[in-house]
């Protein structure tokens, strides 16, 4: 495996590899990234030297070079490290591209992943990619064109060597294209409006996890489909590693048994529900000023007045002369206008009534001048970014409306959740989208006072800091609890350990509130990973400080799923299958626990159905689980 990248998402990425799959990784990075401490996942701190020092004695020993000789084996979970400062034909050479299995380009720039992953598809037609882009179309377009290149490569071989099998070849180099916001804001966004809930949504699908507070005396707690976790029984003990994986038995348990569900009194459970969106769809155009804001109520006020006087006038005319109703009404108005010739020779009341039409008239252009202005500025401030209203209260302050606020604020839209923006950049991307879905904004530095209480961050549900400096997240939080401390706060931040530290140290000085801190490289690196393993990851939800994954998995080929009924397949700790897709091959339908018969996802199947190879079904697993249910190698790890 081969990682390229720039920031902490490809340390988290390499990691990832090494601790949870136990793949052979070869991380390239700038040469600036060497003060960076990639972290340790799903391994003790001693292992994770070890591995350090075995992959230092084989660059020592020239293992790592790509030169034209055969390179000694690496033990599985090494890394090897190659530092440039840019990511040319002879990096990805000297990184192993052409013999490598996957190549994962997480670059913070679009265009230099772009330009790598077509070099790499060109060295290697048959290797994996997993593309990191923030444009969603491009990105579509991409995939499409990497696909079809190695299709084409894999149908040359195939016509070259008829034992060449193209299928598994053009599937083996399949091209994913992932967004770290895109992974993240789900998570984000749930976490900033109920605290305890989060989602996972991707082609019409919605999952939703729920945390449930333990049941009282003589309650019974509501499984929902199923139940995920059970929650850390040392929530209260700030100077504790609970929530992730080192907290041991008292730590939360990932995918437990009905046993184990039982025997667990006085702890949160995390459940599943399914639930689908049934809101409206974002408007691609830009929001429509409402008729009745057009004017003001005084100007209306004079428009019904000058419509009073013009038909006291049409009446006037009709008793004076005797003509009909509409043809008094019509030489009103050709008098209100002055197009009508002068009554000379007429009545004097038709001659009066004429003055009187000028005078209405003269009357009517200053208010139609004010109206025309008024409609202008309406429209302009309609295109202009809204201020928060004055009676706002129970919405999410959004601090920062970058890659990752622009993804968390469409989330909190299709949720129909109040925001309130607050962005120190007037040109930052997500001002775009915050204007075209009229959401207030509020322009200012967060560090300078007044800036939160603009956003009335004091009747505020909850503070989302996204910003990509840590010290501002921060600073904002603290700010905002000493306005309101029971305000729900999440924090983005870059360092896995500081996000820890923080988190800990909040939740300790401010027990009541809910503290949440989160990094996005650890939320997005689940996903990356196992698109590298081939797998599609439909989404990670956080439990406490550990993830549970969710998947699309095909039964065949897997003999701890294929043959096996749906109480079986479970392994508690490892991996739970939760609902069966039939709009698979046939489109055959399913009949249910309820006795339905359906098509498409099916969620209550009864524990003695029997999956068979053609089934596709997706499953909830741990990242240890996923990897000993997917890996590519099958691989006996201690304290696994």
């Amino acid at each position: 495996m081969v990682v390229a990248g720039d920031d902490a998402l490809a340390h988290r990425l390499a990691a990832e590899l090494r601790g949870v799959y136990g793949e052979q990784v070869t991380l390239v990075v700038p040469p600036a990234q060497r003060s960076v401490r990639p972290p340790v996942v799903g391994r003790t701190r001693a292992t994770a030297l070890f591995d350090r020092v075995s992959a230092a004695v084989n660059r020592a020993s020239g293992n790592g070079d790509a030169g034209g000789g055969a390179r000694t084996a690496e033990p599985p979970g090494s890394e090897r490290v190659v530092e440039a400062t840019e990511l040319t034909e002879a990096v990805l050479a000297d990184a192993g591209v052409e013999r490598a299995a996957a190549l994962a380009l997480v670059y913070d720039d679009d265009e230099t992943n772009i330009r790598a992953a077509l070099t790499a598809r060109r060295l290697n037609p048959r290797i994996r990619l997993v593309l990191r882009l923030y444009n969603r179309r491009l990105g579509q377009h991409i995939e499409a064109l990497l696909d079809q290149a190695s299709a084409l490569a894999a149908a040359g071989a195939a016509a070259g060597h008829p034992g060449v099998d193209s299928g598994v070849e053009a599937f083996d180099a399949s091209t994913t294209v992932l967004s770290d916001a895109d992974t993240a804001a789900p998570a984000l966004a749930a976490t900033a409006v109920t605290g305890t809930s989060k989602v996972v949504q991707t082609d019409g699908l919605m999952l939703r996890a729920v945390e449930r507070p333990p049941p009282g005396p003589g309650e019974v707690a509501d499984p929902g489909l199923c139940t995920l976790a059970l929650l850390s029984a040392t929530t209260n003990d700030p100077a504790g590693a609970d929530g992730s994986e080192s907290s041991g038995a008292q730590g939360p348990q990932l995918l437990p048994d009905e046993r184990a569900v039982a025997a667990a009194t006085g702890r949160g459970t995390v459940v599943l529900e399914n639930v689908s969106y049934s809101g409206p769809e974002l408007s691609a155009g830009r929001s429509l000023v409402p008729f009745g804001s057009l004017l003001s109520r005084r100007l209306r006020w004079s428009f019904a007045g000058l419509v009073a006087c013009v038909v006291g006038l049409a009446v006037a005319s009709m008793l004076v002369t005797g003509e009909p109703p509409l043809r008094a009404t019509y030489l009103t108005l050709l008098d209100l206008f002055a197009i009508n010739d002068p009554a000379i020779g007429q009545p004097a009341g038709r001659q009066v009534l004429q003055l009187f039409s000028g005078l209405v008239g003269l009357l009517l252009l200053p208010v139609l001048l004010a109206a025309v202005l008024e409609a202008l500025g309406t429209f302009r401030s309609g295109s202009a970014l809204r201020k928060p209203p004055r009676g706002l209260s129970g919405h999410v302050v959004l601090l920062g409306v970058g890659k990752i606020g622009t993804r968390v604020l469409a989330r909190l839209r299709e949720l129909r959740i109040p925001v309130v923006c607050v962005e120190a950049d007037p040109e930052a991307r997500g001002l775009a989208l915050a204007r075209r879905l009229r959401v207030p904004v509020v322009l200012g530095d967060v560090t300078q006072e007044g800036v939160l209480e603009a956003a009335k961050i004091h009747r505020a549900h909850a503070l989302l800091a996204l910003t990509s400096a840590d010290t501002m997240n921060l600073e904002a939080a603290l700010y905002a609890r000493t306005v309101r401390p029971d305000l729900r706060v999440v924090l983005r931040l870059y360092d896995d350990d500081f996000a820890t530290a923080v988190y800990r140290t909040l939740r300790a000085a401010y027990p009541d509130a809910l503290t949440r801190s989160r990094s996005v490289s650890h939320l997005a690196a689940p996903a990356f990973a196992g698109a590298m393993m081939g797998r599609q990851i439909l989404g990670a939800i956080p439990v406490e400080r550990r993830v549970l994954l969710f998947a699309a998995v095909d039964v065949g080929g897997h003999a701890q799923l294929e043959g096996r009924t749906m109480g079986e397949a479970f392994r508690a700790g490892a991996w739970r299958v939760l609902a069966l897709d039939t709009g698979a091959p046939g489109e055959r339908e399913v009949e249910s626990a309820s006795g339905a018969r359906s098509s498409g996802l099916v969620w209550d199947l009864p524990s003695t159905y029997v999956l068979g190879a053609d089934d596709r079904v997706v499953l909830a697993a741990t990242r240890r689980g996923l990897a000993e249910l997917l890996g590519r190698r099958s691989r006996e790890r201690a304290g696994t």
